[in-house]
C-alpha cells in the first residue's frame, strides 16, 4: 500500500510559515499563508502534547497562534472597510 503525503506544508518549520504570513506584502497571498501557517503551528502543538516538548517552544506555538489571528481578522477588517 502506498502512503499519501499530505498537500499540507511541513509543521515541523512551523516558524518560517510564521515569518513568512507575517512578513507577507502580496494581497493576494496573505490568506493562505496565514492558513498554513496556522495549520503548522497547531500540527506542532499537537506533537508536543502528545511528546512533550518544552515549555518555552509552547509559549512560542501560543503567541505565534494568537499572533496570527489578530493578523488574520486585523486584515479581514481592511479588507472589508
Amino acid at each position: 500500500m502506498k502512503a499519501v503525503l499530505s498537500p499540507c506544508p511541513n509543521h515541523g518549520d512551523w516558524k518560517s510559515l510564521y515569518r513568512a504570513a507575517i512578513l507577507e506584502t502580496n494581497k493576494n497571498l496573505i490568506q493562505q499563508k496565514v492558513s498554513d501557517a496556522e495549520g503548522a503551528v497547531l500540527a506542532r502543538g499537537r506533537e508536543l502534547f502528545y511528546t512533550g516538548g518544552t515549555s518555552e517552544e509552547a509559549e512560542s506555538l501560543e503567541d505565534a497562534l494568537y499572533a496570527l489571528r489578530a493578523f488574520k481578522s486585523a486584515w479581514e477588517h481592511a479588507e472589508a472597510a
